[in-house]
């Protein structure tokens, strides 16, 4: 494709997505397809030729609406919201265009420090302490999803708790188990993240919750005071600030008190509702969020930021670049 042919390509696909947009209110909000349809629809083997792109267009027209559930339909109210928009969009193009790896800050200078900086911009729209910011001990760095976010905080609160040995030695190693800690209704990412880090479903304490579906700070108390009788090492509490299942707070403030008294990590899940503390006015939803060792919220949930766009920050980057980083020839 010539600069000129993708001048007049990228125009027409414009106009199909501004098309789409204007449309949207259109279209049934669930895909109405059956299992299988969009199969139906599309050849068994790649193409031996290309095809124009008004082809394309009209396959997506076609065969991929159809099929999809519009997650930017005002009737759309399942799951979580998703905060696309057209600045969005075109900050993707521009990426794309450029085409750079960010692996390491030589390979792009400009990928890693507009992220930095742009974290530092958010962390202190979000009121974050200054602890959080690149400037200081910790920053920001950007993950796909709240889920990786969490399975991070993850291995950088193991890193903290076996001194570097969980990497090193491995986890039989130690002789003892490690223990993590959330609200019976946090999400599912945390106990795939624990299996992930090779921790093990068992190592799991749900703490039950109050009449608001919030976590009782007592009973983490007791699980971690029972914990540590046991011989185990607490290791990370995921607090939340906003759950997906009744967008529930947890009272971060007294789990903080917990967690500094028997040098548990921290991480708060801010993914839902963490968005909204860029109103001063709602800013108490993350209150004692300040203590955490490390935060995560979703911009691309009510930020107009297309998915997927997670920001986390850590308190202490020693810990996340210990747990994670290798220095390659």
């Amino acid at each position: 494709m010539t600069p000129e042919e993708f001048r007049t390509a990228g125009r027409d696909l414009v106009d199909w997505i501004a098309d789409y947009w204007e449309r949207i209110e259109d279209f049934p909000v669930r895909s109405q397809v059956e299992p299988g349809w969009v199969t139906s629809q599309l050849p068994t083997h790649a193409p031996e030729a290309g095809e124009g792109f008004d082809a394309v267009l009209q396959d997506l027209t076609d065969v991929v609406l159809p099929g999809v559930t519009h997650w930017q339909h005002p009737g759309f109210h399942a799951y979580f919201n998703s905060g696309g928009s057209a600045p969005s969009v075109l900050g993707e193009l521009a990426a794309a265009g450029l085409g750079v790896q960010g692996m390491l800050w030589i390979t792009s200078p400009a990928a890693t420090e507009v992220e930095t900086v742009v974290l530092d911009w958010l962390a202190r729209l979000l009121g974050l302490p200054e602890a959080f910011l690149s400037t200081s001990t910790g920053g920001g760095v950007i993950q796909d999803s709240a889920s990786s976010a969490t399975l991070v905080a993850i291995l950088a609160a193991r890193e903290r708790a076996t001194q570097g040995r969980g990497n090193a030695d491995g986890l039989p190693s130690l002789n003892r188990p490690l223990t993590v800690y959330t609200s019976a209704h946090a999400h599912s990412s945390v106990e795939k993240g624990v299996r992930a880090a090779g921790l093990g479903s068992a190592s799991i304490r749900f703490v039950p919750v109050d009449e608001a579906f919030a976590m009782r700070p007592e009973a983490l108390r007791e699980m971690v005071e029972a914990d540590v009788a046991a011989g185990a090492i607490p290791t990370i509490v995921v607090a939340n600030v906003g759950t997906t299942s009744s967008t529930a707070i947890d009272p971060v403030a007294a789990i903080a008190d917990v967690c500094e008294e028997f040098d548990v990590w921290l991480h708060v899940d801010a993914a839902l509702a963490g968005s909204a503390a860029v109103l001063p006015e709602l800013r108490w939803i993350l209150e004692g969020s300040d203590r955490a060792d490390s935060f995560v919220m979703n911009p691309h949930k009510w930020l107009l930021v297309n998915m997927d766009c997670s920001a986390f920050w850590v308190r202490d980057r020693m810990a996340l670049t210990s747990a994670l980083s290798i220095d390659p020839e």
